[in-house]
């Protein structure tokens, strides 16, 4: 059995984790409560009552957070639309020779990338290296369009995605506990939606089981919505 630190323990007797709270109560809880040296995440949790071995029942869809997530990410556009990718904001312009470099060495140095369609095909020699990073665009996640300036844009503004996991869970980062508590509330009721309008069309009974909120390193508290 885990032992709990002196923090944790203090922090089990502040709360009762039994208890369903409204989303400002958790988001409240939780800053006072991230009382480690870092400025943690606030994280959602949903439990979805889809069967993830069906295909049919993948929950996979994106959500623009109203006030972002506080991460500063390295974002490539692989394209041949080269001033109007500088101009949107992309810290990498990924023309035929970075894809050269990323097929010798195996690296990426960028955490997410982007693509116009004309460039697609240039794309299959790195395809591997990309999808094992999880790094691979995709239409359904909103990394493949013809429009690079409105991809970059939103994903600078605080568009993410989402895909459940093999125990039909979805988990994101919504912002950091230093952010004001309503642009947290605000961010986890636009990720809560954004799942609820994801709902499987084959998808029988129950769809969301239950919802929970905690910080880094923190408790989980659930919540109604």
């Amino acid at each position: 059995m885990t032992k709990l630190s002196k923090r944790m323990k203090a922090i089990k007797t502040s709360i009762d984790t039994k208890k369903i709270y409204t989303v400002e109560e958790a988001v409240s809880i939780l800053k006072n409560t991230a009382n480690v040296k870092f400025d943690s995440s606030l994280e959602a949790h949903i439990s979805l009552g889809i069967d993830p071995k069906k295909g049919d029942q993948i929950v996979r869809s994106t959500v623009t957070l109203p006030h972002g997530n506080g991460k500063v990410r390295k974002l490539v556009a692989f394209t041949t639309k080269i001033d109007e990718a500088k101009a949107a904001g992309a810290d990498i312009i990924g023309d035929e020779e970075y894809i050269e470099k990323i097929r010798q060495s195996g690296k990426c140095d960028f955490d997410i990338a982007v693509a116009t369609l004309e460039i697609m095909p240039k794309l299959a020699s790195i395809a591997k290296i990309l999808g094992q990073k999880g790094l691979m665009p995709n239409p359904k996640s909103g990394t493949i369009d013809n429009d690079v300036k409105k991809m970059i844009t939103e994903l600078k503004s605080g568009k993410e995605s989402f895909k459940n996991d093999d125990s039909a869970n979805v988990h994101l980062a919504l912002g950091k506990v230093s952010f004001d508590e309503n642009k947290l509330v605000d961010n986890v009721k636009a990720f809560v939606d954004a799942v609820k309008k994801a709902k499987p069309q084959s998808l029988k009974g129950v769809y969301i089981k239950s919802i929970a909120l905690s910080s880094t390193m923190g408790p989980g508290l659930k919540v109604s919505m």
